[in-house]
């Protein structure tokens, strides 16, 4: 490493970037400006986005198992000349294969590079390395790019040579057999040099325009609009749309072309649509903003037969499969709720939850089966259900009979409601966290623990795989057990609902 760049070091932190920023920048400007000078004004991730995020930095953990004899540059990420201090010494010490972790500095960007392995062809060979950068995601994205190119920057500029520059992800081919992960097998390493060097050019044109942006004592004026949720969502979302209409034209639902061409026509609420757009049935009932029902809801209410079922299917996609011949980030049913319930109105509840780190899915399907029985409608909100159980009848034959049985039974509320009814409070959603307060008041989700379906598969993973403590274990048991049997009350009393709705309406 040279110190050509020495006194860019000591760059003032309201200046320092590092390719999170750097990619938060290329998002948006005023993203960026947020996240150096008014952090706190960003909305924390939520449950389900936190677990991307520690899924990640387990993957991040796992992929070092892959280059044996590497090291890990101690410093934390707020020690930042204490880390480029430590990586220096390891650069410079030969007997060191790979680094994880290393700290450089350059032109006023500090990255922290996931792996960078020392390469020699031969012993007169000069020396290179090759930066990899560690993903979770099964795929090589246009983000992706963008990182690597501002860490080759910084790294080449510090004097390193780059040999190749990688991206390294899940290889979802990978069948997991059982015993020991075949690591090679589950991660590809893929040479993107090529494409990282068509990028180049960027980070030198963008890094002066973010660099600038941060000395104004205002944050840029940019609207929000789509590019607040590409290539992620940005945290400062309810902050940068706190005074804007509830009708504001960006929720409209369906299609942002649409969205995009009222826009430019300079309409900025969905009130203020000309009569004759061409919108979506959906669109068309968020603009109309009334309560509506179609004349068919009652018919197709009624086409239901009893004992009716309502099925919720909980799962969990591991990146790191620990199930013989099931592959990463496949879906692993773990858990469901049935609600039953008989012509006479009497409600009965049934659940299943696996609560141990061993194969679930036969015990799941034995117990779903039983209780699913022979007869009745089994509904549904959403294709997932059907998908979940596709999948089980292929993979255990033993089932296959019993499950397309089942298959033929499911009824989907989904797209009952999408069809027959609206109501002004869905705001275009027709998600069941949408539906189910609008429809019935007095039953939501803000009451329990867990109130979605990505939490619910962190704290199962945490409780099956992570948490030692029987008492915690025993509360996030109950904690999913409760969020689960709440999706299937929900379509219970939707049902219910929308069935004294259609009475109060009907002939």
């Amino acid at each position: 490493m040279t110190d050509s760049h020495e006194g860019l070091f000591a760059a003032p932190p309201s200046r320092r970037l590092s390719k999170s920023k750097y990619l938060s920048g290329l998002q948006c400007l005023k993203r960026l400006y947020l996240e150096i000078h008014r952090p706190e004004l960003a909305t924390p991730p939520d449950a389900s986005t936190q677990a991307i995020l520690d899924m990640g930095t387990e993957i991040g953990r796992l992929a070092q198992q892959y280059f044996p004899g590497g090291v890990l540059v101690k410093a934390g990420f707020r020690q930042r000349e204490a880390a480029v201090a430590e990586t220096a010494a390891l650069v410079h010490n030969p007997s060191i294969p790979s680094i994880f972790e290393g700290a450089f500095e350059h032109d006023g960007v500090l990255v922290r590079v996931d792996i960078l392995e020392r390469v020699r062809t031969s012993e007169d060979a000069p020396l290179s390395w090759r930066l990899i950068e560690v993903k979770s995601s099964t795929r090589v994205k246009d983000v992706h790019l963008d990182d690597l190119s501002v860490q080759s920057h910084v790294v080449q500029g510090v004097g390193l040579t780059l040999d190749a520059t990688c991206l390294m992800h899940i290889d979802t081919g990978y069948l997991y057999q059982g015993g020991e992960v075949d690591l090679r097998a589950l991660f590809a390493v893929k040479n993107m040099s090529e494409s990282v060097t068509l990028r180049r050019g960027q980070v030198y044109e963008q890094l002066p325009v973010m660099k600038s942006a941060l000395l104004k004592s205002d944050p840029p004026d940019i609207e929000p609009d789509q590019h607040c949720h590409v290539p992620y969502e940005c945290p400062f979302w309810a902050h940068c749309t706190k005074r804007k209409p509830s009708r504001w034209i960006y929720h409209l639902p369906g299609k942002k072309e649409v969205v995009n061409q009222l826009v430019q026509q300079g309409i900025t609420t969905i009130d203020d649509i000309p009569n004759g757009t061409r919108l979506s049935d959906a669109q068309r009932r968020v603009k109309d903003n009334v309560e509506w029902m179609s004349s068919e809801l009652g018919k197709v209410l009624r086409s239901v037969t009893y004992p009716v079922h309502h099925l919720d299917i909980e799962t969990v996609m591991l990146a790191l499969p620990r199930f013989p011949l099931t592959r990463p980030y496949q879906p692993i049913p773990v858990q469901w709720s049935n609600h039953i319930e008989l012509e006479s109105g009497e409600l009965s509840h049934q659940e299943f939850l696996h609560n141990e780190a061993s194969e679930p899915r036969k015990q799941w399907a034995q117990a779903l089966i039983e209780s699913l029985g022979e007869k009745g409608s089994i509904v549904v909100y959403s294709a997932y259900e059907e998908a979940i159980i596709r999948q089980l009848a292929e993979t255990f034959p033993e089932f296959k009979s019993a499950f397309k049985s089942i298959l033929k039974r499911l009824w989907d509320l989904l797209p009952v409601i999408r069809e027959h009814y609206y109501h002004p409070d869905f705001n275009g959603s027709y998600s069941i966290k949408s539906v189910l307060p609008a429809v019935v008041p007095s039953l939501g989700y803000d009451d329990l623990a867990i109130q979605a379906g990505g939490q619910a598969a962190a704290e199962y993973y945490r409780m099956v795989f992570v948490e030692t403590d029987w008492v915690e274990q025993a509360a996030l048991r109950e904690s999913l057990l409760r969020y689960c049997a709440r999706d299937t009350l929900a379509m219970v009393e939707l049902r219910r609902a929308l069935a004294k709705k259609n009475k109060q309406v009907g002939p």
